[in-house]
């Protein structure tokens, strides 16, 4: 049998690496963004929804990674106030980090697919309005969330005194209202962006019947562009079933199974989500994924001409 202290050292591996790397992928689409921004003096509406949400991401990794240390290493750092602090920035910048990335499934949408219907082409014509109001309208569903998450929490840690049937009563009542309100602000962009993946997905069929039809063959360039944006938003999807699924888990586990394990092993796995889905976003934009193959052989160029005294192209 494994020991519990060698399980926690394991997964405390497996979150720094997922903290690292999931930084560095963020990180460095922000400095991209930032640099392409400051040398053409003009940024894109997708470039500004993908900068923002590798900032949220980036808050969103380190509230994380308190969390794990304050819950696993030092039980004496998580103060209660220390505690609703780090649980309340989970919940924002989770909120702008799943929005953000569902506005860029809608971006895409509204840009990329093609349909006759007046009402499509007027919010492709008000496509950058129609994200900010979906913005917008979100923080309706933050405002919940921390609301509810913050009394989760301040029932969690008081000790009430008085009738101990109704405290019970309350606090699972607080408990069934975080699942519900957690399920809805997840379920919701969850759905947009199926249906964003669904209408790319239709779009690019009545492309190619039309390609068929003319004769002309299917891989043309608004194929390709309409699978590069339906590649990032099934990832995106997959990447949010996973954490949606952790997360739900773990706020069971936390008022019921209370298992240490289980907690551990779900917290990487909700991890995994906000590291990894970055670096499938470098990859499905043609800047980053320049930038990014430039950055990593610009060392084997330098140990290149070093050796031989050339350069490399």
């Amino acid at each position: 049998m494994i020991s519990l202290s060698l399980l926690k050292n394991i997964f405390s591996i497996l979150v720094i690496a997922e903290f690292v790397l999931g930084n560095f992928a963020n990180v460095f689409i922000a400095l991209v963004n930032c640099a392409d921004w400051v040398k053409s003096q003009k940024i894109s509406c997708a470039d500004r929804i993908l900068t923002a949400l590798v900032l949220s991401r980036i808050c969103l990794l380190w509230s994380v990674v308190i969390n794990w240390y304050g819950t696993v290493f030092n039980k004496a750092f998580y103060s209660s106030e220390v505690k609703i602090i780090v649980h309340v920035a989970w919940v924002v910048s989770n909120h702008f980090s799943l929005w953000f990335a569902t506005s860029l499934s809608i971006l895409y949408l509204l840009k990329i697919a093609n349909f006759s219907s007046l009402f499509f082409l007027h919010l492709k014509w008000k496509a950058k309005r129609v994200v900010l109001m979906i913005l917008l309208g979100s923080l309706v569903f933050l405002v919940c969330h921390v609301g509810v998450e913050n009394l989760r929490l301040q029932m969690g840690m008081n000790k009430y005194e008085g009738n101990f049937t109704w405290v019970t009563n309350l606090r699972g009542i607080v408990f069934f209202s975080n699942i519900t309100v957690f399920t809805i602000v997840h379920v919701i962009p969850f759905t947009v962006s199926l249906t964003a993946l669904l209408l790319l997905l239709f779009s690019i069929w009545k492309h190619l019947k039309k390609m068929q039809l003319s004769g002309k063959g299917s891989q043309d360039a608004s194929t390709k562009v309409h699978i590069r944006a339906m590649q990032t938003v099934i990832s995106f999807l997959l990447l949010f079933i996973i954490f949606f699924l952790a997360q739900i888990t773990s706020l069971w586990n936390s008022n019921t199974w209370k298992n240490y394990l289980v907690a551990m092993v779900f917290h990487v796995l909700g991890l995994l989500y906000s590291s990894s889905h970055s670096f499938i976003l470098i990859w499905g934009n043609k800047k980053l994924r320049q930038a990014i193959l430039s950055l990593l052989f610009q060392p084997r160029c330098w140990l290149k001409g070093s050796k031989w005294g050339t350069m490399c192209f």
